[in-house]
């Protein structure tokens, strides 16, 4: 028997180093329905249980696995609203299991990524009375926000700069890395001046910016813009 490098359980292996009923990172982010990167950092975060072979290699225990895709396991301390459950099984690259609703029933899915209590009600306020359907999830800080991200896959993400654990910075950074994100709409809401943004590594030209305090109107008319490129997308007229 080989003894392995375990993260948080111990095990051994055959001598092909793999154990009963393990699954490998990418098998586990199909199983959940989520982007690898997702699956990375649930590990990371040890909300899948897993370890490593002798020749380096990840193992997540499939128990685990399903145990996070039944909800048992789930929850990512990010605070949400609408109809996603946070441990409700996922289909696809993130995305809720289908339903027959038609596009223009389907609510714009956002993420808020702020650690200003205050400024998340009034994200949940503000959002959830838009003329259209909406989905409104909350998250209060960098990490919890792209965990979130990866398994809602939202229309729009509204994003502070200044979060703690992983800033808005590297969160910008993680989601560009990935081709699941092409669509995904970002919008910056922040106290940083321009310069400061600069300072600190700048954000993409194509990414707006709003400043703190933030006036709702722009906020809503932001959004109403995002349903219609949305609405777009679908060929809905």
């Amino acid at each position: 028997m080989i003894k392995m490098k375990f993260l948080g359980m111990p095990a051994v292996s055959d001598s092909s180093g793999a154990l009963k009923d393990d699954v490998t990172t990418r098998e586990a982010a199909e199983m959940l329905g989520v982007s690898l990167r997702t699956a990375q950092l649930w590990v990371e975060r040890g909300r899948l249980r897993a370890w490593k072979t002798a020749g380096g290699h990840r193992r997540i225990e499939r128990a685990s696995v399903e145990a996070l895709r039944s909800g048992a396991g789930a929850g990512t301390e990010a605070g949400h609203e609408g109809g996603a459950e946070a441990g409700a099984p996922l289909s696809g690259p993130g995305r809720l299991a289908p339903s027959a609703v038609k596009p223009s029933e389907q609510p714009l899915r956002v993420v808020a990524v702020e650690d200003d209590k205050t400024l998340q009600s009034l994200y949940r306020i503000a959002i959830g009375a838009m003329p259209f359907p909406t989905e409104v999830h909350v998250a209060a800080n960098g990490f919890d926000g792209l965990i979130l991200i990866g398994k809602v896959q939202p229309d729009v993400v509204i994003l502070d700069l200044n979060l703690p654990g992983m800033d808005g910075f590297r969160l910008i950074r993680e989601l560009d890395r990935h081709e699941d994100f092409d669509t995904l709409e970002i919008v910056v809401v922040s106290a940083l001046s321009q310069a400061e943004i600069r300072d600190r590594g700048d954000i993409p030209d194509t990414i707006e910016i709003f400043t703190k305090p933030l006036a709702m109107s722009q906020l809503e008319l932001f959004l109403s813009r995002s349903r219609r490129r949305f609405l777009d997308r679908h060929g809905v007229v």
